[in-house]
């Protein structure tokens, strides 16, 4: 019997849990909707979280690399790399039939859906699964949500941060231990839809507020939008945002004006940590989000007249990082954590 079989045994293996994931971790030019992928990498894991291959590439963003400082990765060095198109097709192979593992997952299926719908391509994934979910689903006693806190908690060693395949090796040994830990609490995996972008027009961007354009290099941005409902919030609204404490789950966050990050994003990672996401600014909204508190904007005027909190958008992300559980609601019972195993180095 297997050291896998030992610990699964104790209690069936959830029936609902995937067949298969891709670990995935993707580097871009920036993080607003005219940026692009620079590198990719995939992690494919079978139903129990072994490795089974992985796979790498460069990808040319035809324009500025952006954060060279970051990611490492210069034009030069991108020059003779692969359009998106050119590696669409094996890309998608490595997803199809999978749930896309990342963290903070809500962007880089962003980033994804934007390379497809450019390239004109059905999207390769139908669900995905944010890790920076499963941890506070588990209860794991991290300091933060980053990737090198979850990292540490499971011994695992980062070797080059901000690579796009060292981070999807980490992630994957990371998520394995997250995986049958969930499994032995019958803990029920955060698995949210991977909707394809529904409108893509030749529209110019809005701009990045705080940064000078970059030259395109014959890439003309565009702009999209996803047409959705969101689901309603779960949990009851606690009241107001206090200036210097936390977010809490169910506060009442509305935006208003430009922001650098793409607003459908910024919603998104607020709904993912358990905001309710208002269109409109009323006694009830607990949080502005604005760039501009000067503004004539009617969301501006409103939340001065009722004595709003706002914060800017650098502030709020950051707020995002440790959003407290709803007040009054049970603190979820932490499951044993099975002791970290490095997945095999496997080739596709």
């Amino acid at each position: 019997m297997t050291m896998l079989d030992d610990r699964t045994t104790a209690a069936p293996w959830p029936a609902a849990y995937p067949e298969g994931y891709a670990v995935v971790d993707v580097e871009t030019t920036g993080l607003a909707r005219d940026d692009r992928i620079i590198s990719a990498a995939v992690y494919r894991l079978d139903a129990h979280g072994e490795v089974q291959d992985h796979w790498y590439t460069l990808v040319n963003p035809q324009r500025d690399p952006g954060p060279v400082w970051i990611h490492g990765l210069t034009s030069d060095v991108l020059e003779a790399a692969p359009l998106f198109p050119d590696i669409a097709e094996e890309f998608a192979s490595r997803l199809d039939g999978r749930v896309l593992v990342a963290h903070n997952a809500v962007f880089d299926w962003s980033m994804i859906a934007r390379e497809y719908a450019r390239a004109s391509l059905p999207v390769p994934t139908r669900q995905r699964l944010c890790t920076i979910a499963l941890s506070k689903e588990l209860a794991l006693p991290l300091p933060n949500h980053k990737l090198e806190s979850l990292a540490a908690h499971f011994g695992v060693v980062q070797q080059h941060a901000h690579h796009a395949l060292d981070d999807a090796r980490v992630l994957a040994e990371a998520f394995r231990p997250s995986l049958l830990a969930a499994a032995r609490g019958g803990v029920r995996l955060p698995l949210l839809e991977c909707r394809p972008l529904t409108e893509w027009s030749d529209g110019p961007a809005r701009p990045r507020v705080g940064y000078q354009a970059p030259a395109t290099h014959g890439y003309q941005p565009r702009s999209w939008r996803a047409s959705r409902k969101r689901p309603p919030c779960p949990y009851p609204n606690p009241g107001r945002y206090e200036p210097g404490g936390l977010l809490a789950q169910g506060m009442r966050v509305a935006f208003s004006g430009d922001t650098s990050v793409d607003r459908d994003l910024l919603e998104d990672r607020a709904v993912e940590a358990g905001l309710h996401v208002a269109t409109s600014v009323s006694r009830l909204t607990s949080l502005l989000v604005t760039n501009d508190p000067g503004a004539a904007t009617s969301k501006v005027v409103k939340a001065a007249s009722f004595g709003t909190p706002m914060v800017d958008e650098a502030a709020f992300s950051h707020l995002l990082r440790d959003v407290a559980p709803a007040p009054g609601s049970p603190a979820p019972s932490s499951p044993a954590v099975p002791p970290p195993a490095a997945p095999p180095a496997a080739e596709s």
